[in-house]
């Protein structure tokens, strides 16, 4: 049935003609249902369909969907363009998804950029496959109690009302990967299939009959449970989202993944299981599997601060992993940390991922001194971890009308199909006054759904019909909207607004300049914390003074913030720097034509220009906490009374704020096409996949014989490593007065016993000296052997003086081998 096929693609969430199409089903019932098209299929009269049948109009209008679809899953698209070397299928894992509301497998920012990572992968044409876990009770639904305490509420997900398939074998019976547990139990699995436009997603469920109680719970809720409940749900994800991937290839005839993403660690067991598959089916040893399970293995890390991490008793590991097939004195370092009594999910997807990268610029920064401690004698800037700044998928988050009007168009032509990033030029044809309609007019629809939204809520937490009547009223089309919606962990400073709250409700209550406050977020259950917060916040916000200014949402998930990125005119964001990794709700109202107003940190930090809108000070410097949350509130007051709302109510003879549009315009244009989820996934593939690829075929050639060669040349160089002396370094034509654009030459002897010069790279390092002697804005040069006598090398380079102030020079010795990603990989270094 072609309607069935429609629903079954998820393309329709980001696809209007689609959901066009299913609304004119039955309108009313559309409404009824939330937009959930699988409920409208199962509840539509037969009679309703009957007679649409009989509407060549509407078969006619079916037909062109359903051939849409058909050309979209089948066209040829950017990726396949890049030929031979790009890798035939990409496994990528994550603990979450947010594809859309009607499959609630997705708790925030992390489920959401894994959605998004899906659905750009699809427009690409990218082969990617993704592995997640089926959630029955998904994260949770929110509302409020009377005094504005958080509740939580776990609906029943039935996977038969979702829009999935159960894989299932020839005969028809279904799948089942199993995984084992300590005592001789066994953790069963079935696999549900969604079909992300081109891309399949797969999703493991353990409510099923041949489970016992405790294991059919292990998919019940997303991040809920004990440590134990915890492990077991993350070696599901790993070890049996490997398992379900073989099934699902094996079953489709869909080539075996050459790379494995694994976003986050919790998805950090994959590679524990692809060793496990190596030394049984080929006889690799640990060491040797590593190596080829490393090279096309590629990780990514959105965890700025230790305490995001997982972490587990290493008792714990050791009793879950005893008869695993991996010897737990191999597996045991891979999780290594300071306390030798934990075991650390990052770290061990830093160990198996020969690529690693954080989600922004100063993410990989903050990364690359977090996890410094695993490449010990290296500079923080050496730390091989690389950053890629995530993206969001425009078609999904974008106002239809903004699209249709031409806001991201490009006279080079399609976004998606150029290597480089466009402006979207397309909107300097638009004019400030439709521009300006279309602000207001998404403005509007917000007002209608907080207006809604507050109606509802009142009535929740026990008003009457005749106590919710100023709902009706709350809120203004005409009023500058400011927006604050993400996870509420307390370095996200939700209430720091309401750090002078008599200046805040001047603010909102301004007879002629006034400004609404649109505020939504979920604090995890297990955050006493996080929910107090939400309780300021909603206790001021039920002020009779200023409830129609400033409003709590509870219930935050896709279908709400569609509304506040498409109506918002400010998109706040006050995280303590630099704690937030990226921050993708920003990009997304940036899409919508919203200024954010910012601390910076995450994606801003790097994209702020200074005309899409404000960055708020930081008051890095101070070390009390709340004296800093006084100066960075103050802050934003100043920049709301002095900058933004003047600009936004300045208008000129036609009622057009004009300097407030040509700002939106900017962003539009320089801004949209930067956060575009494709230039992510385009920049995933060319610097991470693509090379994984080629590593992990390097690796697998001749039945693993390179994996072999690189495991024994690793141990050896590992075993005499400690031996390794920069013996002597000496500098020459400097004279005494060194002058900028001449030259030093330098030369080191380096004592190599048991090495040859082709192990190890030797490199002149150069750059600016502070008070202490240390080097820094450093540059580096390759050392050209000159001769050697048994064990003592030679090495010579000539280092260019470029700078003027204090200079100095060091000599290093790294590990050198054509298999390396970086020459810091193996975290050996010597120094002279």
């Amino acid at each position: 049935m072609p309607l069935a096929q429609l629903v079954m693609n998820l393309r329709w969430s980001w696809h209007p003609d689609t959901r066009d199409l299913f609304e004119a089903l039955d309108p009313d019932l559309w409404r009824t249902c939330g937009g959930d098209p699988v409920k409208v299929l199962g509840e539509v009269s037969a009679a309703r369909l009957a007679t649409l049948a009989k509407d060549r109009r509407f078969v006619r209008r079916l037909s062109d969907v359903v051939e849409d679809l058909d050309e979209y899953l089948t066209a040829p698209h950017w990726y396949q363009s890049l030929g031979a070397e790009a890798p035939a299928s990409i496994a990528y894992f994550s603990a979450e998804f947010g594809i859309t509301e009607v499959l609630p497998q997705y708790s925030g920012g992390l489920g959401i950029l894994a959605g998004d990572h899906l659905k750009a992968a699809s427009d690409l044409g990218v082969p990617l496959i993704g592995l997640g876990l089926l959630y029955r009770a998904g994260y949770f639904e929110q509302g409020l109690s009377a005094d504005g305490w958080q509740l939580e509420h776990y609906p029943a997900l039935d996977p038969h009302g979702l829009p999935v398939k159960l894989l299932r074998q020839p005969d028809g019976s279904a799948v089942v990967v199993s995984v084992p547990l300590p005592e001789g139990r066994t953790l069963h699995a079935h696999v549900w299939r969604a079909q992300v436009g081109r891309v399949s997603l797969l999703l493991l469920d353990s409510d099923i009959e041949e489970n016992a109680p405790t294991e059919r719970g292990v998919t019940d809720r997303l991040y809920g449970g004990d440590e134990d409940h915890r492990l077991r749900q993350e070696m599901l994800l790993g070890i049996g989202g490997v398992r379900a991937l073989r099934a699902y290839c094996q079953l489709t005839g869909t080539p075996a993944p050459e790379v494995f993403h694994a976003n986050e660690g919790h998805a950090g067991f994959q590679g524990v299981e692809r060793i496990r598959e190596l030394t049984e089916s080929h006889g690799l040893s640990f060491g040797e599997a590593l190596q080829a399970v490393r090279a096309g293995t590629v990780f990514t890390t959105h965890t700025p601060v230790p305490a995001g991490i997982d972490r587990f008793p290493r008792a714990l590991i050791e009793r879950y992993f005893a008869g695993f097939g991996v010897p737990l004195e191999h597996l045991i370092p891979l999780g290594a940390e300071d306390d030798p009594a934990k075991f650390n999910m990052a770290h061990m997807g830093l160990r198996l991922g020969q690529r690693a990268n954080g989600v922004s610029r100063l993410h990989g920064e903050v990364s690359r001194g977090m996890f410094s401690d695993l490449w010990p004698g290296f500079d923080e800037a050496d730390v091989p971890i690389g950053s890629i700044t995530n993206g969001v998928h425009a078609p999904t988050w974008t106002a239809r009308e903004l699209v249709d009007l031409g806001t991201q168009s490009s006279s080079l032509g399609d976004p998606n199909e150029r290597e480089e990033t466009t402006s979207f030029d397309g909107v300097d044809r638009i004019s400030a006054g439709e521009l300006w309609s279309i602000r207001r007019m998404l403005r509007g629809r917000l007002v209608e759904e907080v207006r809604r939204r507050l109606r509802e809520t009142a009535l929740s937490r026990g008003a009457t019909e005749a106590e919710v009547g100023w709902t009706d009223a709350a809120f203004d089309p005409d009023v500058l909207t400011i927006g604050f919606a993400r996870r509420v962990p307390s370095y996200k400073r939700l209430t720091l607004m309401l750090r002078d709250p008599e200046r805040l409700k001047a603010l909102l209550l301004d007879a002629d300049r006034p400004v609404q406050l649109v505020i939504a977020g979920k604090s995890h259950p297990a955050d006493d914390g996080g929910k107090q917060l939400i309780q300021q916040m909603v206790k001021f916000a039920d002020d009779p003074a200023v409830r129609h200014r400033i409003a709590f949402l509870p219930g935050y998930d896709i279908g709400m913030a569609r509304y506040l990125y498409w109506g918002c005119d400010v998109w706040l964001n006050n995280p303590l720097r630099p704690l937030e990794a990226c921050g993708t709700s920003g990009m997304k109202a940036a899409l919508n034509g919203g200024l954010n107003l910012s601390i910076r940190d995450g994606w801003w930090d790097e994209w702020f220009d200074g005309q899409n809108g404000w960055a708020i000070p930081t008051a890095d410097g101070v070390a009390d906490p709340d004296r800093r949350d006084e100066v960075e509130a103050r802050a934003i007051y100043e920049l709301l009374g002095s900058q933004v709302i003047p600009r936004f109510y300045e208008t000129d003879r036609d009622g057009i704020p004009s300097r407030w549009v040509e700002m939106v315009r900017h962003t539009l244009r320089e801004t949209g096409p930067k956060v575009l989820a494709t230039r992510m996934v385009r920049d995933y593939v060319q610097r991470l996949y693509v090379p994984a690829a080629g590593s992990a075929r390097v690796m697998a050639d001749g039945g693993y014989a390179p994996a072999r060669e690189e495991s024994a040349w690793r141990a050896r160089v590992h075993e005499r490593w400690g031996a390794i002396r920069v013996a002597h370094v000496e500098a020459t034509g400097a004279g005494d007065t060194p002058e900028i654009g001449t030259t030093l030459a330098l030369r080191a002897e380096v004592e190599l016993p048991g090495l040859a010069p082709a192990d190890v790279q030797v490199q002149a390092a150069y750059g600016r000296v502070d008070d202490a002697d240390g080097l820094h804005d450093v540059t580096t040069v390759p050392m050209t052997l000159e001769h050697a006598d048994g064990s003592r090398h030679w090495f010579t380079a000539t280092v260019p003086l470029e700078r003027t102030g204090a200079f100095g020079y060091t000599v290093r010795v790294l590990p050198d081998s054509a298999h390396l990603a970086d020459p810091a990989e193996l975290g050996l270094v010597t120094s002279a």
